[in-house]
């Protein structure tokens, strides 16, 4: 970039929101991704406002220069990480809570807003902002750009299920809203829900409307073993059916549950060791509720159901034990990337189908000589995967093939931590071509000169 454009920038923002060269902090080089390549920007950009935005937007797209948009940096694909020679537009300025209606049970947020600064506002209100995928400093504008789900997804769903409503800037420097303060429309395309996920490809998210819940006071962890996976795969369905309503619903293997007890040595659940030698799978499940006798109640119909589909026992943790294993399965990440994997896998299929997904994974894994071990959101069939293997040849091998086992069973790619450049080739080699073409004409549509965060998704 030359000075001028610099320059030009410095103008639209204040040259002290404008930083270039050995100024750029390494944090702006990469996300959490394991995978996906770093990259230094030629500018970090931080607007104040949807108008600066817009100016940013409307000077890159004049002069062919590429423009990604960045919120807290916690991905897990590479979709934050700006493009040699480009602009990385960091929301850090934009993170107010604009406002709360509780009449409307909606909040409006902007982008560069936490998950951690959003929940400090709600809590006084006895409202909650439900999604949480697992890392409280992760921005609303980057889990609405990746359709970001988490733990609770079972009970409140996904990103998606709750934004209501978009403010949006398009690369031409245009400024559309979608949506609003209503939970229902059917006026033209969803726009809103075309966004939500597209990876900051399609436009700059500027504005969030989200839908807000009532924080309930009353809650309460059981912790589950089992004897295999396969009976942890029979039992969710009836867990479901059973009416308990559960707001967490994960499964542990063996390896994963010994990583996460190992690391903290305070962590004390309460099984017995002639159990811990039996169970080769755990099934941790959170109820909350409004009142403590219907939570009483919840816990008792859901032990009895429990038992009766084979589990060894069910141990109801106290909470600071609660508050524990939640935390820890939350770091999982973070203890697979500490033990050395070379990949983090976040594929999902029809949660039936997991002890068949697993059950075709180890023998992956058995083939190509690697180790993979994980967890993952039993409720929505989420897989969490972490895959030890240094060599690259055999690595993309066992990438490629989970990724085409999970589609094989109906599933997909990814759950929740998006394609960006980490999983953009087995995307393109695996999806069906008509629907990547499509994709592409939709990119197309909303920016023709194909500025907005080139090289991620397609």
């Amino acid at each position: 970039m030359t000075t001028t454009l610099l320059d030009q920038l410095a103008a639209i923002v204040g040259s002290s929101h404008v930083v270039t060269g050995d100024a750029i902090s390494d944090d702006y080089h990469h996300d959490e991704c394991l995978t996906a390549e770093g990259a230094r920007p030629d500018a970090v950009v931080c607007p104040a406002d949807t108008a600066e935005v817009a100016e940013i937007a409307r000077h890159c797209n004049t002069n062919g220069i590429p423009l990604t948009a960045r919120g807290s940096g916690t991905g897990l694909s590479g979709a934050a990480v700006a493009r040699n020679g480009g602009v990385l537009l960091s929301f850090e300025r934009m993170n107010a809570l604009l406002e709360i209606d509780a009449d409307n049970h909606a909040a409006v947020v902007q982008p560069g807003i936490t998950l951690a600064e959003l929940d400090a506002q709600l809590a006084p209100l006895d409202l909650v902002y439900p999604v949480f995928p697992g890392e409280y400093s992760a921005s609303l504008g980057g889990n609405v750009n990746t359709n970001a789900g988490g733990m609770r997804a079972i009970k409140y769903g996904v990103t998606r299920h709750n934004v209501l409503g978009l403010e949006a800037v398009l690369a031409t420097g245009e400024v559309i809203r979608t949506g609003g303060k209503i939970v229902k429309v059917s006026t033209g395309y969803d726009l809103t829900q075309l966004i939500i996920g597209s990876e900051g490809t399609l436009a700059l998210v500027t504005e969030v409307t989200l839908k807000l819940h009532p924080r309930l006071p009353h809650a309460a962890t059981a912790l589950v073993p089992f004897a295999t996976l396969e009976e942890v795969t029979r039992a969710v369905p009836r867990i479901i059916d059973s009416g308990v309503n559960p707001m967490v619903l994960e499964y542990i293997d063996l390896v994963t549950m010994a990583m996460l007890t190992d690391s903290d040595a305070d962590l004390e659940l309460g099984v017995p060791d002639e159990v811990k030698d039996t169970a080769l799978a755990y099934l941790v499940v959170v109820i909350e509720s409004s009142h403590p006798d219907r939570l009483d109640a919840d816990i008792e119909i859901l032990g009895t159901r429990l038992a009766e589909l084979g589990a060894i026992d069910t141990y109801v943790l106290p909470p600071h034990a609660a508050t524990r294993i939640i935390e820890a399965r939350e770091k999982a990440f973070f203890l697979a990337k500490a033990a050395g994997a070379t990949d983090i896998v976040d594929t999902v299929v029809p949660r039936a189908a997991i002890a068949e997904f697993m059950e075709a994974v180890q023998a992956l894994a058995a083939e190509t000589e690697s180790w993979i071990a994980g967890c993952g959101h039993a409720g929505d069939g989420n897989v969490h995967l972490g895959v030890f293997q240094s060599d690259p040849d055999r690595h993309k091998e066992v990438m490629t093939g989970l990724f085409k086992i999970a589609q094989d069973l109906g599933g997909a790619i990814s759950g929740e931590h998006g394609l960006g450049t980490a999983k953009r080739s087995y995307f393109l080699e695996l999806e069906d071509p008509a629907k990547i073409e499509l994709m592409r004409r939709v990119k197309t549509a909303f920016e023709p000169n194909g500025i907005l965060n080139p090289g991620a998704m397609i």
